[in-house]
Order: C-alpha cells, then sequence, then structure tokens
C-alpha cells in the first residue's frame, strides 16, 4: 500500500511535457472569427503623440525656433503688442525691441500626456523721456532678465540699465532706474501668455 502511495505523489509531481499528436482530452483548436464594426472599439482620445508613436510613449519635439521668434516677434516688439508703454510720474517710456533672445523650449509626450518646458535669457530695448530740472531728456536703455523658465515666472527679476549719458545725473538715472523696475509686472503677464500658448501647442 505505501508503495502504491508513492507511485501515486510521483505521478502527480511528475512533469508535463508538449506532444505532437492531439489526445482525446486536449482542449479543441481556436477557430478564426471576423468580426464586426460593433467589436472594433474606438479610442476614447486621440493620440498626442506622431503617427509612429500612437501608444504616446516618449516622444521629444523641438520648440526652440517657435518660441524663439514667438518671444523676438510677438510678446514684445511695439509694432505688434502695443501693451508695454508705461507712464510714470516724471516720464514715460516703452519697450521698443529684443536686444537678445536666448534659450530653448521643448515639448515631451510621455505616456500619452504633454509635458513643455522652456529655459530663457533677454534683454529687451527701451526709450523714454523723463523731465529734470523743467527738460525732457531722452532716454535709452535696457531691461535684462538673465534667466526663467517654466513655472517660475513668480521669481522672475528684471536688471535695468540706462545708458551713460553725461547729461543725466546719478539721482536722475536712480529715479529712473525705479520707474523702469515698474515694468516686471507687465513682463510677467505677456510671459505668462507666452508660457499659455506654449501649452496649448
Amino acid at each position: 500500500m505505501e508503495r502504491e502511495g508513492e507511485e501515486e505523489k510521483k505521478k502527480e509531481g511528475s512533469y508535463r511535457y508538449w506532444v505532437r499528436e492531439a489526445t482525446s482530452d486536449a482542449a479543441p483548436p481556436p477557430l478564426p472569427q471576423k468580426l464586426t464594426n460593433n467589436d472594433v472599439v474606438a479610442p476614447n482620445a486621440p493620440a498626442l503623440g506622431s503617427l509612429w508613436n500612437q501608444a504616446g510613449t516618449w516622444e521629444e519635439k523641438n520648440l526652440t525656433k517657435w518660441a524663439t521668434d514667438r518671444l523676438k516677434v510677438s510678446s514684445f516688439r511695439a509694432a505688434a503688442i502695443s501693451g508695454l508703454f508705461a507712464v510714470f510720474s516724471s516720464g514715460k517710456a516703452e519697450i521698443v525691441d529684443v536686444n537678445r533672445c536666448v534659450g530653448d523650449a521643448f515639448l515631451v509626450t510621455v505616456r500619452n500626456k504633454k509635458r513643455v518646458g522652456y529655459t530663457y535669457e533677454l534683454s529687451l530695448k527701451v526709450q523714454g523721456e523723463w523731465s529734470f530740472e523743467e527738460d525732457m531728456k531722452k532716454v535709452k536703455g535696457s531691461l535684462d532678465i538673465p534667466e526663467f523658465s517654466f513655472g517660475e515666472l513668480d521669481d522672475l527679476e528684471v536688471d535695468v540699465k540706462v545708458s551713460d549719458d553725461k547729461e543725466l545725473s546719478q539721482q536722475l538715472k536712480q529715479r529712473i532706474r525705479l520707474d523702469l523696475k515698474q515694468f516686471l509686472e507687465p513682463i510677467r503677464l505677456k510671459l505668462g501668455q507666452f508660457e499659455q500658448e506654449l501649452k496649448d501647442r
């Protein structure tokens, strides 16, 4: 009896292997079945990636040219946007051009979700005039933004530079610098619009 029990255990724990011949207790082979239009389920949302990347796995797209052109041409040029003009207690000024625009921007698709990012440096050309001792003094300068990145516009800083004009006293230059610092908030708003446009691409 013990020997018969051991043989039964061996049978239960024995290896299984494939055989070429079908046995009577084998499962029937699968049969092909034609699908109807009702069986085909359309995806809930279109894939965000390229045609070759319908699964929405990792894909990176360079948006530097678009972003640089957008910053240089549309966001600050007076001919395109007339909003960046300021009037102060003793003068007025406007941003007339972009002296320098360096950086990069990108769009990454990860698991069918979009993520955008950028890092830029800007130098904006400013012109204006201030009254000093009953005379109007024309002033040129620049607003330099050393670095700004996606999602960090609250930390934006502007470095004001006034042209080295001997007719301008140090007192007047200091007043002009303080006045031009008021461009910070309008610039922040413009960059916020730029950031939103980048996200919507």
